[in-house]
């Protein structure tokens, strides 16, 4: 039979990354974290953790159980805090979840405008890669979510944002820095900072340059546009991302240039279909969809 306290260890240790750590963590000795987890495998009949040297690592069959236990503590949290908003009369809670894009800086600057207006409301916001923004509004665990493009998802409703140009990003110390726009014959013969080939914006970027007969020279791949403009940053190559993300590195050595023709960024805001969003949330999206479609970057390299 599990108990909470074993599974409670078992996350202590997969949060902290040892067992001294999670003992710490939980206030209890060393040896009676071992125990837990000692008992815990022992019930799952699985191995969750290896020996490496000094230290343990995790099993992948510890990394999948640890996904079930996180969305079960999740789960907890969400009771507790809605308790405490009863009891402290708040005026509303709001969780939102977004891809990287979005969460690094455009989404926390609007989140700061919306509550100056609200000083009773709280926010939750969480950042991750578009699948696990879909997973999380579908689970319940967050009302709105912003992903990049369209899904289709039985329980969850997606509707496209107003659509912005990506942009061309180059070391400020780079040649094609001096030009106001760039085309795709700049890019011949550069050492090119691709997308992951899993995402949409990086098919659409392929195609221009095939269509334009244009070879790049791909010297390093990501599925993450903020390590794409820090590559940039340092010299690694030149790369096309959306604007959001071009955003944040502006005069931090990346210069930031229109390119033509236009390639569309295109994004998505994903909620329950099985229930209507909150007023609360109906004028988080109605503000933050006026924020996008007015979006423009400063003027800056």
């Amino acid at each position: 039979m599990l108990n909470p306290r074993q599974i409670e260890a078992f996350r202590a240790v997969m949060l902290t990354g040892g067992i001294t750590a999670a003992a710490e963590l939980l206030n209890i000795s060393q040896p009676a974290v071992s125990r837990l987890i000692a008992d815990l495998q022992y019930a799952l009949k699985l191995t969750l953790f290896e020996r490496r040297g000094s230290r343990i690592a995790p099993t992948s069959e510890a990394m999948s159980l640890y996904q079930e236990v996180e969305r079960s503590f999740v789960g907890l949290e969400r009771i507790e805090q809605a308790a405490r908003d009863l009891q402290e009369r708040r005026a509303g809670t709001l969780r939102v979840a977004a891809m990287p894009a979005m969460a690094i800086g455009f989404l926390p600057r609007f989140v700061a405008r919306f509550l100056e207006e609200r000083p009773r409301v709280d926010v939750s916001l969480w950042g991750s890669s578009s699948p696990q923004v879909l997973d999380w509004v579908a689970a319940g665990q967050c009302e709105l979510g912003f992903g990049q493009s369209a899904v289709e998802h039985a329980t969850v409703l997606c509707e496209r944002m107003p659509r912005v140009r990506a942009v061309a990003v180059v070391p400020s110390n780079h040649p094609l820095a001096a030009r106001k726009r760039l085309v795709p014959e700049d890019f011949a013969g550069e050492a090119f900072i691709a997308l992951g080939a899993a995402t949409l914006m990086r098919y659409s970027i392929d195609a221009m340059f095939a269509e334009h007969g244009v070879a790049r020279t791909m010297r390093v791949e990501t599925q993450l546009t903020m390590i794409a403009c820090a590559m940039v940053a340092a010299g690694a190559g030149i790369s096309i991302v959306d604007p959001f993300t071009a955003q944040e590195y502006a005069g931090r050595g990346v210069a930031i240039r229109p390119f033509e023709p236009a390639i569309t960024f295109e994004m998505a805001v994903l909620h329950s279909a099985q229930r209507s969003l909150s007023t609360l949330a109906q004028d988080f999206l109605g503000g933050f969809r006026d924020a996008v479609a007015t979006f423009r970057l400063p003027d800056q390299d």
